[in-house]
């Protein structure tokens, strides 16, 4: 019980020095065009922002595509269909330099510092298959991440995201907002599930069907989301899913032993063979 109380009193500490921060570090944040100044409220206001490549514009999107669909053709055929639960197929490409030098690209850098509200870290990326499934479990069911307080991950959709594809699927930030009894609600059912994840049933008590926002749109589309502060998953799907997941976070995290999984041995890593400074970061 000590070790528990002292444990949420430091939790506490930690999170003040945080507000402290960030307040302290407001002066120094990157200055935004317009249109990447919509996106920053975008995420405040609802924890989710979605665009496509065509309207970021970044410089090296071309060459980054080019990489990732050249890897996606590489990836082996996953052995699962006798499987009832298809749990995803995931290769770790952080170290292929077309990519990070996307991912790292100083416009982009500056909106997830804005949004964040301090220096910020990429931490890799993940190229990932999503397979089809009759009924929620993992990622399919309604999670939060753990990763930081606040977390940037961008989606990248390599072939249209539609209903049959399983989109991403979020509840807007203002439906469970700390002043709203929604909020303590769904965690507390997060919390008896040890954080695994409710499916929707549990979440269409408090939250109706018609509030939740689906991210369809054709291969380009980009979602960003704070995925710690937006309750969210995957849906059902009938067809693959295939996308890139990008991960950002302050610098430090406040949990740095979640986010390895972005550049250390957890899922496959292609042939290649890469200066490890090619990971770059922001601060």
């Amino acid at each position: 019980m000590l070790n528990s109380i002292k444990r949420k009193v430091y939790a506490l500490y930690s999170d003040l020095v945080c507000v402290v921060e960030r307040w302290k570090h407001k002066k120094n944040l990157p200055i935004l065009e317009e249109s990447d100044r919509i996106i920053v409220q975008t995420l405040k206001r609802d924890g989710v922002c979605v665009t496509t490549l065509a309207d970021l514009g970044l410089n090296s999107t071309s060459e980054m595509l080019k990489a990732a669909y050249h890897q996606l053709s590489q990836m082996e055929k996953a052995n699962n269909d006798h499987l009832n639960e298809k749990w995803p197929q995931i290769y770790t490409l952080t170290d292929f330099p077309e990519i990070s030098a996307w991912a790292t690209e100083t416009r982009l850098l500056n909106i997830i510092e804005n949004y964040i509200g301090l220096p910020v870290t990429f931490h890799g990326v993940h190229l990932r298959k999503d397979f089809p499934s009759e009924h929620q479990f993992g990622t399919l069911l309604w999670h939060s991440d753990a990763e930081d307080r606040r977390i940037i991950k961008i989606f990248l959709s390599l072939k249209d995201a539609t209903e049959k594809t399983g989109p991403f699927e979020y509840i807007p930030r203002s439906l469970t907002s700390l002043l709203r009894w929604q909020y303590y609600w769904l965690y507390y059912k997060l919390w008896q599930g040890s954080y695994m994840g409710i499916d929707d049933e549990i979440v269409k008590k408090v939250i109706p069907k018609s509030a939740w926002k689906t991210c369809k749109g054709p291969a380009g589309t980009v979602i960003l989301a704070d995925t710690k502060n937006v309750l969210h998953h995957g849906t059902v799907r009938t067809e693959e899913r295939v996308t890139l997941f990008f991960c950002y976070t302050a610098n430090p995290p406040e949990r740095p032993e979640l986010c390895t999984q972005y550049w250390d041995d957890t899922y496959p890593k292609p042939e290649f063979s890469s200066s490890p400074d090619l990971v770059q970061t922001h601060s």
